[in-house]
């Protein structure tokens, strides 16, 4: 997974010059899809078949391969498309491998800040092969916090409206743009949290276990 990402991320860094060639939108007007996702998508489709040709991938812009392996493979080919697009730093390559509907492996590849996270169920979390370890700050009031929003109009509405509840009881918000990358951020402790609502496998997979390894409580808005 370290290996096939590090791949990915070096073609998309090469293709930064022409994001914004072919853009498509998905669920919204604000959901994009650039050329680039998809050769990457498969790109990564490509290896991991010849790697491991009896595993089921899913990934986010159409690869649902069924396995008989017992192992699944989710990808994000490029998560923080928006980023992307404008040559933001905050965008990365993710992937995850699901053992029995579990997930047990994750790397994220955030090639503008040379940052490769990777994780292993009860292995512990590594920044570029250093362990790290999530923050661990308990007040609040003391807490930076990561979020993000929907690309649907009324939930993201719905989202501004709680942030707007929360901002006075926090230390500050940041807002990167990339949920595998808030995840990471808060396994090495650049923010002490992250919420948000509507992500989909793809978005969290490797980097829920990444943060999960490095001390971090992972859960959803049921408990």
């Amino acid at each position: 997974a370290t290996s096939i990402a590090a791949e990915a991320a070096a073609l998309i860094v090469e293709g930064l010059s022409r994001a914004r060639t072919t853009v498509d939108t998905k669920t919204t007007g604000t959901d994009m899809v650039t050329e680039m996702d998809r050769a990457s998508e498969a790109l990564i489709l490509g290896l991991l078949t010849k790697a491991r040709p009896d595993d089921a991938i899913l990934g986010e812009e159409g690869t649902d391969r069924p396995g008989s392996s017992g192992v699944r493979w989710i990808v994000d080919p490029i998560d923080g498309t928006t980023n992307y697009l404008y040559g933001h730093a905050g965008f990365a390559v993710s992937i995850a491998a699901e053992i029995d509907g579990a997930v047990t492996a994750g790397v994220v590849h955030d090639p503008l800040h040379r940052d490769v996270f990777t994780a292993l169920r009860g292995g512990g979390s590594f920044r570029n092969g250093q362990p790290i370890q999530a923050s661990g700050e308990t007040e609040l009031s003391r807490a930076l916090i990561a979020t993000g929003f929907s690309y649907e109009p009324d939930r993201r509405r719905r989202q501004a409206a709680v942030l707007g509840r929360l901002i006075a009881n926090v230390r500050d918000i940041r807002r990167m743009g990339a949920a595998s990358v808030d995840l990471c951020s808060v396994a090495c402790g650049r923010v002490d949290a992250y919420y948000e609502r509507g992500l989909q496998p793809w978005d969290h997979a490797a980097g829920a276990l990444i943060a999960t390894e490095a001390g971090a409580i992972v859960g959803n808005l049921s408990g």
